[in-house]
């Protein structure tokens, strides 16, 4: 038809042809140019009834552009993290180590991941890791997965699959990304058997519940939650002692990852890995990126006879861990054999136990060198409640000192968007309609960039609404 408006819309070809897009031509093979022009072109088509002046060439054109610019830009770039959550599952979790990144880097090459270099011969990539975890632990064996999610599934999948495994109501744990406990047991073929309630769980309960079909007693820590009050739940001790009468293994999925006790560092109590193990449980499953301080794994520590089924079952080769994740660990965990010197080196452990009038003072230096920047509408340091984070110490707040601003042009909202546009980009937190720079997660190394940042966000065009 005539007066068609589909008429109106640019050619392909006119668009890749566009002088919005010559750099790109350059830049991009042309098949994939012309895919984003051809996606935008149909779009332009959806949208010509409700707004017919956003179909014309150049407006198509800018579209592409900043369309291809997302695609040939970085997405996973480095933040400064001020929100005082020091394991912040959005920002990564666990910022690795120096030698842990170099270690990474250096992997990245050819490496000998498999290939015994005294030898000649295959080796095996479980020994980057495994006497490194033994020696922390004390634990018979080890093996390391992609996580400890994957862990977990392992576990229950090579040693409960149509069998029933026992788990306290209260354990009954749903972590980030809608993972649910009772999904991946039925997910691994294991058969779920609740005992206790929500908030009280006896031995007794378990002694009832166990029949010739139990393959496993779980306890699962829950890590993000904590339950106060009229509570009572069954120590890993009595679970072991039951688990011995009826010969049935225990698995105690800790979660966060803490090798030894770190309540000297007035930090408060955690179970440990070594603790477990020490109290009989058969399998220990715990997250590397988390208190460990190192790359996304999930690490199996206990009996060998076990751990050496877990190797030989076929979601091993599914689920195992690549040479960057064991290059970032190994080195991770030569620095725990430092001992307490490991809160200089790893840098979870060192915000962690960075005393708060350490704090005071980094957010006093900070507010100084703020204040000659602009004017301010409230540039002032308080008192401020951090946290562990990605379910480590759940609940309890770890006390921090920030920066609290707001720019005399600037909403809050604004203000904190402009940070996060800036380079590096800044998250921070937004409370009491001010922007709160936590000092805990950030780091004296990272104030240069901080002030850098918040230079390049004061100069963005952003009045006040």
């Amino acid at each position: 038809m005539p007066d068609d408006p589909r008429r109106s819309l640019p050619a392909i070809d006119a668009v890749i042809n566009h002088s919005r897009l010559a750099e790109y031509r350059e830049r991009i093979a042309p098949e994939f140019l012309t895919a984003v022009a051809r996606e935008h072109v149909a779009e332009a088509r959806s949208r010509l009834a409700a707004h017919p002046s956003a179909t014309d060439l150049d407006s198509i054109a800018k579209r592409c552009v900043a369309r291809l610019e997302r695609l040939l830009n970085p997405s996973v770039v480095r933040v400064i993290n001020a929100t005082g959550v020091v394991l912040h599952t959005g920002l990564g979790r666990a910022p690795m180590s120096a030698r842990a990144a170099e270690a990474v880097r250096e992997a990245t090459g050819y490496a000998a991941l498999e290939f015994n270099l005294q030898t000649g011969e295959r080796g095996d990539r479980q020994e980057h890791v495994e006497p490194l975890l033994c020696l922390l632990t004390g634990a018979e064996s080890a093996f390391v997965v992609n996580n400890n999610a994957a862990a977990l599934y392992l576990v229950l999948s090579a040693l409960g699959s149509r069998r029933e495994v026992i788990v306290s109501r209260g354990q009954l744990i749903e972590i980030g990304g809608s993972f649910r406990l009772p999904d991946i047991m039925a997910r691994s073929g294991a058969k779920l058997v609740e005992v206790g309630t929500t908030n009280r769980t006896r031995i007794e309960d378990y002694e009832r519940a166990v029949t010739e079909k139990t393959a496993l007693l779980l306890r699962a820590h829950p890590s993000n939650f904590r339950i106060e009050g009229f509570t009572e739940s069954v120590a890993i001790g009595d679970l072991v002692k039951l688990g011995k009468q009826r010969s049935i293994p225990v698995v105690d999925d800790l979660g966060s990852g803490v090798l030894w006790d770190w309540t000297r560092f007035g930090l408060p109590y955690e179970p440990t890995v070594k603790e477990s193990l020490e109290a009989g449980a058969d399998l220990v499953l715990v997250s590397a990126d988390k208190a460990l301080g190192g790359p996304q794994a999930g690490m199996i520590l206990g009996r060998r006879e076990l751990v050496t089924r877990l190797k030989r079952n076929p979601l091993a080769r599914v689920l195992r861990a690549d040479k960057l994740l064991l290059a970032g660990l190994a080195a991770t965990l030569r620095e725990f054999l430092t001992g307490d010197r490991v809160v200089s080196m790893n840098p979870v452990w060192e915000m962690l136990t960075t005393t708060q009038t350490t704090l005071f003072d980094r957010a006093e230096r900070l507010r100084s060198s703020l204040e000659p920047l602009t004017e301010w509408h409230v540039l002032e340091v308080r008192e401020s409640q951090a946290e562990a984070g990605s379910g480590t110490m759940p609940a309890l707040a770890v006390p921090s000192a920030a920066v609290c601003c707001l720019p005399a042009k600037f909403t809050s909202a604004r203000w904190a968007r402009s940070l996060r546009l800036s380079s590096p980009p800044v998250v921070a937190t937004v409370k009491q309609d001010l922007v709160w720079f936590d000092l805990r997660t950030v780091p004296d190394r990272d104030l240069p960039e901080l002030l850098k940042s918040v230079s390049s966000a004061l100069k963005t065009k952003s009045p006040v609404e």
